[in-house]
């Protein structure tokens, strides 16, 4: 239970690696504040957490909007009174290179995935100085630290989040508010599932992402999750500004 008496607010928590972190979260005694642009989903995770006895809510958001960031953050402190841990999860993909992808897509995948960790911190952070300190978890890639082919827009993006994580470590390290993020490699999610479908040839598509891995599989949901966990503990209390990689080896190559 190394989670007890703390509250988990996690973005993008109605599927994937986001539910798998609020399932885990709660079963280690956290109460989880599962937020989604799918409110259907979002409380699907919810209706999980609390049918094995945790305590969660649910809320829809659209991260990459102001008002409604702000609101989702006053939602979880109406319900639970704090916010010791913050998990930026949500995000999308884009598959495209810098000549295909058009500014409409560049700006949507830029607004969710780097400015909904923006908003979602500079929202939470002043609770947390508040409340004597806090945890930011914020969801980057392996595609943020090396470049994946057709994924122009999206490894952009994700190097963005990683600076960011570093920026604000730096910026409130002094007021007990330790923020780091997470570079997951090809993890078998529904994200993933709805790219293979889209391929001209699935099989080929999941043996070709698979490939890329020197572990020869993809990742699961919840090995991130585990992750997530460990950088929320105490364990991990002399971790800040760090980007852990779960990628089965490929930026080993």
């Amino acid at each position: 239970m190394r989670l007890t008496n703390k509250t988990a607010l996690v973005t993008g928590s109605g599927s994937g690696i986001g539910r798998a972190i609020a399932v885990l979260f709660a079963s280690e005694g956290a109460r989880v504040f599962a937020a989604d642009l799918n409110e259907a989903a979002a409380a699907g995770t919810h209706e999980l957490i609390a049918r094995a006895g945790g305590e969660a809510e649910s809320f829809g958001v659209d991260v990459s909007h102001g008002e409604e960031v702000r609101r989702m953050v006053g939602g979880c402190l109406q319900r639970f009174g704090r916010i010791d841990v913050l998990c930026n999860n949500a995000g999308i993909g884009s598959i495209q290179t810098v000549v295909d992808t058009s500014e409409e897509d560049w700006d949507r995948v830029f607004a969710v995935n780097v400015r909904g960790v923006f908003l979602g911190c500079k929202h939470a952070i002043p609770h947390m100085i508040e409340a004597g300190g806090g945890i930011i978890i914020n969801m980057a890639s392996v595609a943020g630290l090396v470049g994946l082919k057709d994924r122009a827009a999206y490894c952009a993006s994700k190097g963005a989040v990683i600076s960011l994580t570093k920026a604000t470590a730096v910026d409130y390290v002094r007021q007990n508010i330790r923020c780091v993020c997470i570079c997951p490699g090809t993890v078998d999610s529904p994200w993933v599932g709805r790219l293979l479908n889209a391929a001209p040839d699935p099989q080929a598509e999941r043996a070709a992402l698979t490939a890329r891995q020197p572990m020869g599989r993809l990742g699961s949901p919840d090995e991130i999750a585990k992750a997530a966990l460990y950088l929320a503990s105490d364990d991990a209390a002399f971790i800040t500004g760090s980007a852990l990689v779960i990628d089965g080896g490929l930026t080993a190559q």
